[in-house]
């Protein structure tokens, strides 16, 4: 029996392990396992060689659990160990110091397990004793046993083993006991990080239901499909292949759209399927949707810096060795190869998309809706991403109908040029209440795109920028006539009195929605068009909108909604109610106006001159003038308004066309139309 110390800078080896890596404590059967699978690999590649000329037999790796010794063993038939080998890739450790051991590898259990041949190592997370019993493959070796309880003194000597390979016992320590010695726990575990590794895992027996209990059969139960379907060639898998994947990574999931299968040797190697699943609720980000796997070892499911954001709405599986199987995130932000393969990645699902788009553009309309989302993420994060969608992004109507971005083009840039040039693109977002609008805008020849996603506000914005002299305008955004401006506005020919009236009178009728400030304009639209019409600015809807998902953008999201509450002097009813208001309230107001002009002039001219306490009087004289004559006239213009129903009634129509009427006012209202109609 040989006694001796392991080869390490410091002795506190086995603290670090138990300290640094205790949150992530599981890992240690994927360590053991890979291991294991490979010697198991490397027996095989001699073989090939001709450099082990006996019989493999039956190859695989087991996991046993007894919870009577209180042990979990993980047994191989690869290359097996001999006195020499166990000295010098489980004794001698090298470290360049304890110092820049503990600096550059503390942070995660990831950087630290697989360096330094510290994947073996990763069993004293669990275990108060490790046991190796070894037999190599080589002709005439003897067979080892090494044992260690923890510290850097171990015994090797003379082991039991017969038969080629490895056993690796781990006594587990009182504080696991309870997880690691649990069937269905480590069954679990080998489910997750080892499930698609190359050579057979057994864990157990497959289970039977027999009088009212499962109890164990004769049969190896076997955790791991050894061939997944990513490591085949795309040809020789059909699509029932991909959806039978599909459902074995994500059981009772809806079927997919479509997939990817990721192929590449050169110049790094990248193997995987990535699925494009239904989004539901128009902006579904669950993350930790694709798998990433190293020579079919489970890594993590936290895939950022590995493939870009937008791709994290996928689901599937990548599979590359050049990204080390034990990475952290700041690795993965750095690594040049890391890099490479998330571009490929972006090159390669904007291609299969692209080709999508060409071969059947039919079905590529029938699922456009449901990938929709993932295209404008894709495009407003990543630039690459968005030059080559535009080759592939549709435009969806009102109608329901598909466009390119060129086919739209052709379409509307006859009509809906403005007199500055640029082709509008008028878009909806809601076409049940925004119905009157969009209506408007076909009756007037227009087209009008349907723009209802989540993330539209950014995304116009963007295709501003990437359509050349284009602008994107909101259908509700103003008067039908003016929404793509090819002359200048028709004036509406009202008298300063007449003015004056009317903008008080509509005022009145406003003040009863909360949070929202209106604006009172008077455009002279045709007869037939509505009487009152409600738009919001462009800008600051916009504005307003992207601050409910940019916090730094508060500002905007505080503001009341502005509208323009734009009344049409040109329609029978407002000229009825200018025309009656102007005989109740001419003789009395007509004086007023005058008095304030007046008034108003006589304050700019006193603060024009020099400024002394005299002439600052006569301006504070002036503007008391205005102040008072202002009230009063308000005061016999809401007067007048108790008596004229039909300006609150064609207010609360535009009110109700745009969901602002409510509560009190909707109950008023409805009282006010049944007496109308009484």
């Amino acid at each position: 029996m040989k006694q001796g110390t392991i080869g390490v800078t410091t002795e506190n080896i086995f603290p670090v392990i138990k300290k640094f890596l205790y949150s992530d404590h599981e890992i240690f059967l994927r360590e053991l396992v890979s291991n294991a699978v490979d010697a198991t690999q490397k027996l095989r590649a001699l073989a090939s060689f001709g450099e082990f000329k006996g019989e493999l037999g039956t190859l695989d790796v087991r996991v046993t659990v007894d919870k009577e010794a209180g042990t979990l063993t993980v047994s191989d038939r690869g290359i097996g160990m001999d006195a020499e080998d166990v000295d010098k890739y489980i004794n001698q450790i090298a470290f360049s110091g304890a110092e820049d051991f503990l600096n550059k590898y503390k942070d995660t259990a990831a950087n630290i397990i697989g360096h330094f041949g510290l994947g073996f190592y990763s069993a004293f997370m669990v275990a108060d004793k490790v046991v190796i019993e070894s037999l190599s493959y080589k002709e005439g070796a003897e067979p080892v046993r090494w044992e260690c309880d923890g510290s850097p003194v171990y015994n090797m000597g003379k082991g039991s083993r017969t038969e080629r390979g490895t056993d690796i016992i781990l006594y587990i320590d009182s504080d696991s006991k309870e997880e690691f010695l649990d069937q269905k726990k480590i069954d679990l575990l080998l489910r997750k990080y080892c499930r698609f590794l190359p050579v057979p895992v057994i864990a157990g027996k497959e289970q039977e239901w027999k009088d009212g209990k499962f109890v164990d059969t004769d049969k190896d139960l076997v955790v791991n499909d050894t061939e997944p379907r990513w490591m085949k060639k795309p040809a020789d898998l059909t699509d029932k292949d991909y959806l039978d994947f599909y459902q074995e990574l994500y059981p009772g999931q809806e079927e997919p759209l479509f997939w990817i299968h990721l192929n590449v040797d050169y110049p790094f190697h990248l193997t995987g399927i990535l699925f494009f699943p239904k989004i539901k609720n128009n902006f579904d980000i669950n993350r930790n949707r694709i798998q990433l796997y190293c020579n079919q070892v489970f890594v993590t499911d936290s895939v950022e810096g590995v493939v870009p954001e937008f791709m994290q709405l996928l689901q599937g599986v990548i599979d590359s060795p050049d990204i080390p199987l034990n990475v952290s995130r700041s690795y993965l932000q750095a690594d040049t190869a890391v890099k490479k393969i998330s571009s490929y990645i972006t090159k390669k699902v904007s291609s299969r998309l692209d080709e999508l788009f060409r071969a059947d553009r039919a079905e590529f309309e029938k699922k456009w809706d449901d990938i929709r989302i993932f295209i404008v993420y894709g495009m407003l994060t990543d630039e690459k991403f968005c030059d080559a969608a535009m080759k592939f992004l549709l435009f969806k109507d009102t109608e329901g109908r598909y466009f390119s971005a060129e086919e739209y083009r052709k379409l509307v840039e006859t009509e809906q040029t403005g007199a500055d040039g640029k082709v509008v693109y008028l878009y909806a977002t809601d076409p049940t209440a925004q119905y009157n609008y969009i209506k408007a805008a076909n009756d007037k020849g227009y087209n009008v795109l349907l723009l209802d996603g989540q993330l539209d506000n950014h995304f116009v914005g963007l295709l501003e920028q990437k359509i050349e002299n284009t602008s994107f305008v909101r259908v509700d955004s103003d008067v039908v006539d003016n929404l793509i401006r090819k002359n200048n506005r028709k004036v509406a020919d009202l008298s300063p009195v007449d003015r004056a009236i009317l903008t008080r009178l509509f005022e009145d009728n406003t003040r009863k929605v909360e949070k929202c400030n209106f604006l009172v304009q008077f455009e002279a639209l045709s007869a037939g068009s509505d009487p009152v019409v409600l738009t919001q600015n462009e800008y600051m809807r916009r504005m307003k909108e992207m601050a409910a998902l940019q916090p730094g953008m508060n500002f905007y999201g505080e503001l009341p909604d502005s509208y323009n509450l734009v009344v049409n002097t040109a329609n029978p009813i407002v000229e009825a109610v200018r025309k009656n208001a102007s005989e109740a309230l001419d003789a009395t107001v007509k004086p007023m106006l005058e008095t304030i002009d007046k008034a108003n002039a006589d304050a700019d001219e006193a603060r024009k001159a020099e400024q002394n306490d005299e002439n600052k009087a006569k301006a504070e004289a002036a503007e008391k003038v205005v102040a008072d004559t202002r009230a009063k006239m308000n005061e016999a213009i809401d007067a007048y308004a108790k008596t004229e129903p039909k300006v609150g009634q064609i207010v609360d129509l535009a009110l109700l066309a745009n969901g602002l009427l409510k509560g009190e006012a909707l109950s008023s209202f409805i009282a006010r139309s049944l007496a109308i109609l009484g």
